[in-house]
């Protein structure tokens, strides 16, 4: 069940030190990233009022990256309505891509102007980002001087910072040494590989960087690391429980004695406190933790379910939970009998039948079922098996494509659309001055530079197309597509737009239009460039206001969450598991194939190399294989989806 889970520091999980015990760095669990760069923000605030009461000065380590655009946004408020003030504020960026131009849109110069120091009453001369420009030989001399600046300052009292999949922290990749200074630097690949996407393409990313060294960012009197979602979860367990090592550089962290992780709960799910609390402490046993700890055993033991035995438990730290259900054999059939009620064939709820284990509900048939799909593909990859279902069951589905999806598309796929239809509408003078226009702008075109309104619309209009195509394959009416567009997406850059009341009015006004029995929304939070998490916060806002007004039909509606275009849930997590057979996986994948311009190689891929088709077929596979594994029914492949209440 998805609702509005406690934080970790509150809730269900342990507390005391001994919950810790893995835990070699100091971690603070926050229920969001909203809420936890609040309290960052707050942390920096006070210390700048603070000095600024005895006539200090403060100096900011600051990062750049998705991570702490919140924690700016936050202190630009607290400047612009409780008048705080930068005077005494000296800053120093942890890096730069080299070489780089400060007027770049891939500039940190510019991305600190853009989310903070255009926005506060900060000194320019008080504001240090290492320079792109320099000439290579020229560059020691100048990480040297940057560091006697930061001594001269007076040293870093605060030095914030994100954390990469590698574990680098600014850019100093695996391998940098603890006691690493200012330095120019060579890129990792896979720091490369996640750049990409900003730079549209591998090929754009530079291949060094000037960064602060882990030496420089340890000689810090605070250190604050953020990281947000799940795509964090791995490195930030690393980082924080592992062993000090090299190819970790997050790891040294554990040096310092003032060091603190902020997380949102999404990053902080792989801790041991958190994923397996009664490795670390005594737990209150709910149905929730015990579905999760018995999948986790069987799993971790290679044993069906229903094989598990009392020492098994005992053995593992869950002879508390044995002691309250009774025996190992009672525990086994709670769980199992949970995991076989979430498999169906029926997603929209089978008509006629004893629904009182069903997950959905048999009345009423036929349901009008709605579909969000942040980008035009990714109902089919990450639900295909069930639209189909749906569609076949005899449904109504409609499927509302809430983003254009226009910044994935290869240029030349615009060429060739264009020059396909200049062929057939030879007379159209308009029509061939809008085609030379456009193959102008894209032979003059920057790396990272946006595309012009009218290639945009293009583009669109292609992924549009495609759209139409996977629901004219699986069944869907063309009437029941439904393209947004919302405004948010639509900058033309990776970096999109705050979403705003008219992304949610217009998401409110399609709900009360189509009045669904079910809805179905993408809570594939890892999505790298947070397309989905946007989408999904506008729905929960359009619900928001839906339960206000108590609109009559939202009490025969249910939500549920699908995943996986960038992961897929875990077996504990799923409430409703819809088999697929070989002959729909291939129709899956054959809707998939409808995108063609996604087809091959994505624009961005992520840090997945697969294809999104054959990442599809792969986790369904996986998740049947698991759930066979835990002695249920062996299936060719499986969709999950998690409840949400929002009532």
């Amino acid at each position: 069940m998805i609702s509005s889970p406690p934080t970790s520091e509150t809730g269900s999980f342990p507390t005391d030190d001994e919950s810790r015990k893995f835990e070699r760095i100091k971690t603070r669990i926050h229920e969001n990233s909203e809420e936890a760069s609040f309290y960052v923000a707050n942390e920096i605030a006070d210390l700048i009022r603070q000095r600024q009461k005895s006539g200090k000065k403060v100096v900011l380590g600051l990062a750049t990256g998705s991570t702490p655009t919140k924690v700016y946004e936050f202190l630009v408020k607290f400047h612009k309505e409780e008048g705080l003030s930068f005077k005494n504020v000296i800053t120093f960026n942890l890096d730069e891509y080299y070489p780089m131009a400060p007027d770049s849109i891939h500039s940190y110069v510019r991305f600190m102007e853009e989310h903070l120091f255009d926005h506060i009453d900060i000194k320019k001369s008080n504001v240090h980002v290492p320079d792109g420009t320099l000439e290579k030989e020229d560059v020691k001399d100048y990480c040297r001087a940057y560091e006697q600046k930061i001594l001269k300052a007076g040293g870093l009292d605060i030095q914030v910072l994100g954390i990469g999949r590698t574990g680098h922290i600014g850019f100093n990749e695996p391998g940098s040494t603890l006691v690493s200074k200012t330095r120019l630097v060579r890129l990792d690949r896979v720091t490369k590989l996640d750049a990409a996407s900003d730079f549209f393409g591998l090929e754009n990313v530079p291949a060094r960087a000037i960064t602060m060294g882990v030496g420089t960012i340890l000689s810090a009197k605070r250190i604050i690391l953020m990281a947000w979602g799940e795509g964090k979860a791995d490195i930030i367990k690393q980082a924080v429980e592992g062993p000090v090592r090299e190819s970790v550089p997050a790891t040294f962290l554990q040096h310092h004695n003032n060091c603190d992780f902020i997380l949102d709960e999404a990053a902080a799910s792989s801790l041991t406190r958190v994923s397996t609390p009664w490795l670390v402490s005594e737990c209150q046993w709910d149905e929730t933790l015990i579905k999760k700890a018995s999948i986790w055993l069987s799993e971790k033991l290679n044993k069906a379910i229903l094989k598990l035995t009392n020492e098994d438990y005992n053995e593992y730290g869950m002879g508390s939970l044995v002691a309250e259900i009774g025996s190992a054999e009672h525990i086994n059939l709670i769980v199992f009998n949970q995991l076989q009620r979430t498999i169906t064939g029926w997603p929209g709820g089978k008509p006629n039948a004893d629904d009182s284990k069903r997950p959905e509900r048999k009345d009423p048939y036929p349901k009008t079922s709605l579909i969000f799909s942040p980008h035009p593909d990714d109902d089919v990859i990450s639900m295909g098996g069930t639209l189909l279902r749906l569609v076949d069951q005899g449904h109504d589905v409609h499927v509302a494509y809430q983003t254009s999806g226009n910044i994935a598309v290869f240029d030349d796929e615009v060429i060739r659309f264009l020059d396909f239809t200049r062929e057939v509408e030879q007379d159209n003078e308009d029509l061939q001055k809008q085609v030379k226009e456009v193959r102008e702008f894209l032979e003059n075109k920057q790396p990272g530079e946006v595309d012009s309104p009218q290639i945009q619309y293009f583009k669109g209009l292609i992924r549009k197309g495609e759209a139409l195509s996977a629901c004219r394959y699986c069944g869907v009416k063309e009437s029941n597509a439904h393209f947004q567009n919302l405004p948010f997406y639509e900058t033309g850059t990776v970096k999109k737009k705050p979403y705003s009341e008219a992304d949610i009015q217009q998401t409110y006004e399609l709900l009360k239009q189509i009045k669904p029995h079910q809805i179905f929304a993408a809570g594939d939070l890892s999505d790298p460039h947070g397309t989905h998490r946007v989408c999904l916060n506008i729905i929960y806002r359009a619900l928001d206001r839906l339960v206000k007004e108590k609109a009559s039909w939202l009490k025969d509606c249910y939500v549920w969450l699908y995943r996986g275009a960038w992961q897929e849930w875990d077996i504990a997590d799923m409430e409703m598991a819809v088999p697929i057979g070989p002959a729909d996986m291939q129709r899956k994948k054959n809707a998939i194939f409808k995108h063609q311009s996604q087809k091959d190689s994505a624009m961005f891929p992520g840090n997945d190399n697969r294809e999104f088709w054959q990442r599809a077929e792969q986790r369904n596979k996986a998740t049947a294989k698991n759930y066979n594994a835990l002695g249920l029914a062996e299936y060719e492949a499986i969709e999950g989806f998690v409840r949400y209440h929002f009532m």
